[in-house]
């Protein structure tokens, strides 16, 4: 069963698999085109991508939305953190980048230039691991991005184990997609790029495979160099992953790269081909899976609430993808219909429609996920930063408690101050007056109350406690008292310390290890609502607002790094 090239959406023709899962199918076509269109599309956009009536679009983006993977902001569809679950699924389940991303990231520090991992997907590569260094010339890739096997270092590397129908499938997809035009990832290729000629890729890989190791001299754009090393397998000997160090010609040269960098990255691929033999000793438990408990229960309340908007054979196979994991590399559809809940016809067709679709290898009885569930959202959001991820959570928030709402975390090394990294203001005509990027001390805010309690008492700096209104806390000791009782309950309520008639109540926003990293706040004038009022009624709201943003951040930080402000 062929599937088509990886950088096309799927059409549904003759050769579809008479099993496969139509609206699946469709699902899965609307998720590619809002990646490719770095995750936001307009629905009549949608409609004109994808080929489909309006009626479906809006149909399969309900669903989606009614998922959390697609956030409906009036006429457009916008992909959510939640998404990433489903490449999440994929890369704990190779387990390459949880086992080896420390070594990427050292050598990065020590090198000071961006380091690199990545897999092979068919003529094609993905990363699964970047480690950058911030400059105005920086690396651009995501995890997740695709880029043309010929156009890179890794490239070669993983085509000297390709079979005779691999070096098929590249010419054709090279005779029909001559410029590159169907790798978002790139800028088109030229004529005159070198390597990226059919003759020069062959005697480019069987160039890799004498010395080992290939070279990437501006293949990509002008001025883009790298050298990459194979990451091998100790079970088979094949390529697991690559390993490159990526530079601008700005501050290094191909040559440069190979003479000054090529034994430092083969000693780190060594650490790391190392610590795969290691992990072969140490089998991880099997996760629990990620899919929702009750999924027969959720999809049938989801289609009597929405009715005929909601396609539950779409949910249902979606979820498919989750099923694997961390211990869960290869599943028979037996344990795919135990982790998912879902009957084992049903599951045989979902995997069938993903088999189809390239999404899914079969080895005998056993499936395995490929290295394309991350072209499913992967890449965009793999950018997300926490503001980002918050911002819609506190518009509802405020609209719900009708009073501003705003995250902030410690600014500075000495966390004497808080930084507002999102906001949302109400049209009132009271109201505060405070943009992103403000900063504000910390001790008298609610915010910084809730950020300073979790920072352990040895890196707490005694803050200048400098009266601002009549209700500032200013004795150290009443102050300690103060933070002491904030982290016991777990919010801040400050009254008028701030600004006199200024009430405010906060909550944390905790990443995956539990450490508080931002904090969530609802600001109004003393006259709207007591203390007590705020306590009862606007409490609740901040936690369900904060266990939002903690879910998607914890999904989003799973195998990336997630800018806090």
């Amino acid at each position: 069963m062929v599937a088509p090239a990886p950088h096309v959406t799927p059409v549904m023709d003759d050769a579809v698999p008479a099993e496969a899962v139509a609206p699946l199918l469709r699902g899965i076509a609307v998720l590619r085109q809002l990646t490719d269109a770095g995750g936001t599309l307009s629905l009549s956009g949608l409609e004109r991508a994808t080929g489909l009536a309006r009626s479906t679009v809006d149909r399969i983006t309900a669903t989606l939305a009614r998922m959390g993977y697609v956030r409906l902001d009036g006429r457009d569809a916008i992909l959510t953190p939640r998404l990433m679950e489903l490449g999440n699924a994929y890369l704990a389940a190779l387990r390459l980048p949880a086992l080896l991303d420390r070594h990427a990231d050292a050598l990065a520090d020590e090198l000071d230039e961006s380091v690199s991992l990545a897999v092979g997907d068919r003529d094609g590569i993905r990363f699964i691991h970047q480690a950058t260094r911030r400059r105005a010339m920086s690396l651009s890739f995501r995890i997740g991005d695709l880029l043309p096997a010929e156009r890179t270092a890794p490239g070669p590397l993983f085509a000297t184990e390709w079979t005779p129908a691999d070096w098929h499938r590249w010419r054709e997809r090279r005779a029909a997609d001559p410029t590159d035009e169907g790798f978002p990832a790139v800028p088109p290729r030229p004529a005159d790029s070198g390597a990226a000629s059919g003759a020069d890729f062959e005697a480019y890989v069987e160039r890799a495979r004498v010395d080992g190791w290939a070279l990437d001299d501006q293949l990509i754009e002008p001025g883009l160099v790298a050298v990459s090393v194979p990451v091998r397998d100790p079970r088979t000997g094949r390529v697991a992953c690559v390993a490159s160090v990526v530079s601008h010609t700005s501050r290094r040269t191909a040559s440069d790269l190979r003479d000054d960098l090529l034994p430092r990255l083969r000693a780190t691929v060594a650490a790391m081909e190392a610590e795969l033999r290691a992990s072969l000793r140490v089998l991880p438990p099997a996760e629990a899976p990620s899919a929702p408990s009750g999924l027969a229960a959720w999809t049938g309340a989801s289609k009597q609430e929405l009715g005929r908007e909601f396609i539950e054979s779409l949910a249902r196979g979606l979820t498919v993808l989750t099923a694997f994991g961390e211990g869960r590399a290869e599943l028979t559809l037996t344990e795919v219909a135990r982790a998912t809940g879902l009957a084992r016809a049903t599951a045989r067709r979902a995997l069938i429609t993903y088999e189809y679709l390239g999404y899914v290898e079969a080895h005998g009885r056993t499936f395995a996920l490929t290295p394309r569930v991350l072209s499913l959202g992967f890449p965009p959001l793999s950018r997300t930063s926490l503001p980002e991820i918050a911002a819609p959570h506190l518009a509802e928030l405020a609209g719900r408690v009708q009073e501003s709402a705003s995250l902030a975390v410690l600014a500075g090394d000495s966390g004497a101050e808080i930084q507002y990294t999102a906001r949302v203001a109400t049209r009132r005509i009271m109201s505060a007056n405070i943009t992103v990027g403000t900063r504000l001390p910390a001790y008298p805010t609610s915010m910084g109350r809730v950020l300073l309690a979790d920072l352990p008492q040895a890196a707490r700096q005694a803050p200048d406690l400098t009266p601002l209104t009549p209700h500032t806390v200013t004795d150290p000791a009443a102050f300690a008292r103060v933070l002491a009782e904030v982290r016991e309950q777990g919010y801040a309520l400050v009254d008028e310390e701030l600004e006199e008639g200024l009430r405010s109540i906060a909550v944390p926003v905790r990443d995956r290890t539990g450490r508080v990293v931002a904090a969530v706040n609802v600001a109004m004038h003393t006259t709207r609502r007591t203390a007590e009022q705020c306590v009862a009624e606007v409490l609740p709201e901040l936690y369900g607002t904060a266990s939002r943003i903690e879910g998607e951040l914890r999904t989003a930080g799973r195998f990336t790094r997630v800018a806090l402000a």
